[in-house]
């Protein structure tokens, strides 16, 4: 099964990256935007623009810079349209995977969860930034997007103001029986 082709072209070539590094620009045109924005299912990307630095760094790169983007989808109040406006640095690592250090099954491996994030690890002299791009911009998107000021207040929904409990209609029922005794 072959892997899907990317929705953009960011490719690093290691082998062929320069010592000082090399700055990597991505815009991405109105059909691209519109795939991206079908993919991570929001309404629609107005704006995507990423500046990159890509510099070796230990037999592998370091990709650092920022990505702005302008992103819509529906209220989850109001189903109305809501505008976001993300700017999110980017800053990792692609390391090649070490032959040397691969534990053996069964073996104990120590996991510092205080530490940095781990590199990513790559396979083959190319880098593609795409996807560290699209999860970049995935992580940065709200989940819960309200318009300012909407609440569920706000649309007149009358919540109750009994016990929301699921034993509260069982007391009811309790209640009406116990009069007829």
């Amino acid at each position: 099964m072959s892997k899907p082709a990317p929705l953009f072209d960011a490719i690093i070539r290691i082998d062929r990256l320069p010592a000082t590094g090399r700055d990597l620009t991505v815009s991405l045109d109105e059909p691209t935007r519109g795939a991206l924005a079908e993919e991570l299912k929001v309404s629609a990307i107005d704006s995507f623009e990423a500046t990159l630095t890509v510099t070796p760094l230990r037999g592998g790169i370091r990709a650092l810079g920022r990505l702005v983007a302008d992103v819509v989808q529906p209220s989850v109040v109001t189903f109305e349209p809501v505008g976001q406006h993300i700017d999110e640095p980017v800053d990792r690592v692609f390391l090649p995977e070490a032959q040397a250090h691969k534990p053996t099954p069964g073996s104990e491996i120590f996991v510092d969860l205080e530490d940095e994030d781990f590199p990513d690890h790559i396979d083959g002299p190319e880098v593609d930034l795409s996807a560290l791009l699209i999860e970049t911009l995935a992580l940065a998107i709200d989940p819960y997007p309200r318009a300012p000021g909407e609440s569920l207040d706000s649309l007149g929904i009358d919540l109750g103001g009994g016990p929301a409990s699921p034993f509260a209609a069982l007391e009811k029922l309790k209640k009406s029986t116990d009069i007829d005794r």
